[in-house]
């Protein structure tokens, strides 16, 4: 891509809509005025969570359509009912030997989980006492507003946004479907085993990637990272780094008095995730479907994400005082939860071969290889309770 065409578009990628367009001019004029008050260069996850969280302007922010056919993405929850179901089995055990409890999910997405969850904790009789969501975007929480009124309407009464984690105590079931790796990243490379920094800087009209050697602190935490030493990676190495994943599971913990915690998304243990031959990084970015070749194309308007480090998210969570009661695909974590089950019961309830066929098709997405199985992972963690 010509770095001095910000907005030069990958092979057949669809051009946005000129209302589009101005929202993403006003957030790259205002991300390009804070890299000039830096002095030129700013870390990409200040970009990162410029383009995502802007309010009214960034990727999650603004009032767009990220989900589903229609979006840049799917996620497991708008696939049909057969991942809410099975996770509603979890949630209703651990609220059954908690004897009640909330429901907590952080970042609620298009609202379908919520919804499908609610429906069938009601139809085993196990509705949690509130259902919390902490949802940010006021677009997104009227999205998820609209998902629950038309689809659990008559459970409305029990769900609530919140701003930030509860302030007093609470003790029930914890939700981040897909949440971790819409966390900023800081980006780094290795040069001759030493740790830069791969920053942001605005250069004849676009944004452009700019090194610079890393601070001490993030050359250690980098290093620390690292499954291997770092004269064992090849010279070029570039992978990326969350910066707020422990203040976030510490976030979590504060007022969590006992029950479980379930975080599924994409990504690997640290010998995956930074192995030496990965060494183009896992930083993605995704417009209408499709995989860009730069981060900077229309700020606002693509998703960017990164793979989750899972042993860095069980490191944190162990030093938050959780304990880890599972650590598994995705694939192996819905089977362990009944989706076997779930799936039989939807089966012989489906109206017709073509609803049959559509639930294979979303038990195949969710558990094979190639799809969401292998390439997600979950962690399940546990306080002040056996699991």
């Amino acid at each position: 891509m010509n770095k001095n065409d910000l907005h030069q578009q990958p092979d057949a990628l669809p051009v946005p809509e000129e209302t589009e367009r101005e929202r993403s001019a006003r957030l790259a004029s205002s991300i390009a005025a804070k890299i000039a008050v830096a002095g030129g260069w700013i870390s990409f996850d200040h970009y990162m969570q410029e383009a995502l969280y802007s309010p009214g302007m960034g990727y999650y922010s603004a009032d767009g359509h990220v989900f589903g056919a229609g979006g840049d993405f799917v996620t497991a929850p708008e696939l049909g009912s057969l991942f809410a179901r099975t996770l509603a089995l979890q949630c209703a055990s651990v609220l059954n030997r908690l004897g009640g409890g909330d429901i907590l999910e952080f970042g609620g997405g298009s609202g379908a989980l919520m919804a499908e969850l609610m429906l069938e904790l009601d139809r085993l009789g196990k509705l949690p006492e509130r259902y919390r969501i902490i949802e940010l975007s006021a677009s997104m929480r009227a999205r998820q507003r609209t998902m629950l009124l038309e689809r659990a309407p008559h459970c409305a009464e029990r769900v609530e946004w919140l701003d930030s984690w509860p302030s007093s105590p609470w003790h029930g079931v914890a939700l981040a479907n897909e949440v971790l790796d819409a966390m900023p990243v800081r980006c780094f490379s290795l040069h001759e085993g030493e740790v830069f920094e791969r920053g942001v800087s605005y250069r004849e009209n676009a944004f452009v990637w700019s090194e610079r050697p890393a601070d001490p602190d993030f050359s250690a935490a980098v290093l620390a990272a690292l499954p291997e030493p770092p004269d064992r990676y090849p010279d070029g190495y570039q992978s990326e780094l969350n910066p707020s994943l422990a203040a976030w599971i510490a976030g979590l913990s504060e007022n969590f008095a006992a029950g479980a915690a379930l975080l599924i998304d994409y990504g690997d243990l640290c010998a995956g995730r930074y192995h030496p031959a990965r060494a183009q990084g896992t930083l993605r970015a995704y417009y209408r479907h499709r995989t860009l070749n730069t981060p900077f194309w229309y700020p606002g308007l693509c998703d960017l994400t990164a793979d989750v480090d899972f042993s860095g998210l069980s490191n944190a969570a162990v030093s938050a005082g959780f304990e880890i009661a599972a650590l598994d695909t995705q694939a192996n974590m819905l089977l362990a939860a009944g989706l076997e089950e779930v799936f039989a019961q939807s089966w012989e309830g489906a109206k017709d071969t073509q609803q049959q066929l559509r639930l294979a098709q979303e038990a195949k997405q969710l558990t094979l290889p190639g799809e969401m199985g292998e390439r997600f992972r979950a962690i399940l963690l546990s306080r002040k309770m056996d699991l």
